[in-house]
């Protein structure tokens, strides 16, 4: 089994054993049916990969700081989500919570109004978690060992590589889809990418492949490389600067790899929102307390209109047979309000996430209730403050149906 770490390798280079070290690994990839390079053919690997970086590595705002809470907060953005996307909520976020500090201390509604519409909550709630530890427990200061940063809530073998490596100049892989997709391809890996139980097998590879002296832009390199080059989509492989060392291209088999099972599709669920105004024009927003998804939110009422829905059935059939005779009485007798219903029709919103889509029928009333029922967080919110609540992409799409509705 592999068992060595880059920290590991670490101790037996400087017991002078770094030759075991290196043979140790490759045996234990050789059970895998994996055969690693000789050492030389490693070297001229790293240049070819380095020199390539040298030339064509892209301007990116994180990549001009040694900052590891700058790194930190780029590494957490760019999970799931595009480097294009990021950019400007990378620099937002910097101008307002520009320390370790200010992140620990900032009010939940402003870390969600800066992450809004970046998908993947938890991601930020993490980090705040990590703030507070790092306050609590290492002076307010980035950590800068591999083991301190790998503690940090919300910070996995991937970030803890990336933020070592980059930041702190440690000699610590940074494994991410990008990584094993083009390691898949220079060594002909027939096992899953997508499993976890995996990840160990291109985690030895790494450490017996990283460079000592630039590991962060190695790092750096191959997510590069991953991304463009060796892309999931429309590969060039002619173009690769390591296509001489790839297996998979000098035999002929970069359509097999890597190997990746199908994602299961998200399972369809049909919802009714309800967007109430008052006749002062407020409409009525309700917090979502629950935890879970999309916790902490503010968003137009939503009720579900019935079971998940059977992906070989109609939605808005299965929708029809389980939903309640008339869901407009339901919300009436859930949040207290006797509502005038209007007919306008508006776009039905779609909403994916990564386990569920969400299909939202909208629909427009107008209400004389003053009071609200105590049970649930509502206000009424005039248009002109909606940009002080943390809104997620659904509630955005909601209003985006609605203006267009309303323009029409």
């Amino acid at each position: 089994m592999i068992k060595l770490s880059i920290n590991k390798i670490g101790e037996l280079a400087n017991a002078g054993s770094l030759s075991l070290c290196y043979t140790k690994l490759m045996l234990d990839l050789n059970e895998y049916g994996i055969e690693m390079w000789p050492e030389e053919k490693i070297q001229a690997f790293r240049k070819a990969l380095l020199d390539w970086y040298d030339d064509n590595k892209r301007d990116l705002p994180w990549r001009r700081t040694r900052d590891p809470y700058a790194i930190w907060v780029s590494e957490i953005m760019l999970q799931q989500t595009r480097v294009d996307t990021v950019i400007p909520y990378y620099e937002r976020f910097l101008h307002h919570l520009s320390s370790i500090s200010d992140l620990a201390q900032a009010p939940e509604e402003v870390i969600l109004k800066l992450w809004e519409g970046l998908g993947y909550y938890s991601r930020v709630r993490n980090m705040q978690k990590a703030a507070q530890q790092m306050v609590k427990d290492f002076d307010g200061q980035f950590p800068t060992t591999h083991a301190a940063i790998s503690s940090l809530k919300g910070i996995g073998p991937y970030t803890a590589g990336a933020i070592s490596s980059i930041a702190f100049n440690l000699p610590e892989p940074a494994v991410d889809g990008n990584v094993m997709r083009v390691l898949s391809r220079l060594f002909e890996v027939d096992y899953d990418i997508g499993l976890p139980a995996n990840r160990k097998i291109f985690q030895a590879m790494m450490e017996l492949l990283i460079d000592p002296e630039r590991p962060g832009d190695f790092n750096q390199a191959l997510m590069d490389l991953g991304s463009d080059i060796e892309s999931p989509v429309n590969p060039r492989p002619q173009d690769s600067p390591v296509k001489s060392f790839s297996a998979a291209y000098l035999n002929g088999t970069m359509d097999k790899y890597p190997i990746k099972a199908p994602k299961k599709k998200p399972i369809p669920v049909a919802y009714q929102g309800f967007l109430i105004r008052n006749k002062e024009n407020q409409f009525l927003l309700e917090k979502n307390n629950e935890a879970g998804l999309l916790s902490g939110f503010w968003s137009f009422p939503l009720l579900e209109k019935g079971a998940v829905v059977n992906k070989q059935v109609s939605l808005f059939e299965v929708a029809e047979e389980v939903v309640q005779p008339d869901i407009r009485q339901s919300f009436t007798e859930l949040y207290g309000l006797t509502v005038d219903w209007q007919e306008q029709e508006f776009d039905t919103v779609q909403h994916i996430f990564s386990h569920r889509k969400w299909q939202i029928e909208l629909i427009e009333g107008i209400s004389d209730s003053s009071t609200l029922p105590d049970s649930k967080e509502l206000k009424w919110v005039s248009v002109e403050d909606f940009p002080t609540y943390p809104f997620a992409k659904p509630q955005q799409k909601m209003w985006e149906s609605f203006v267009k509705a309303k323009e029409s």
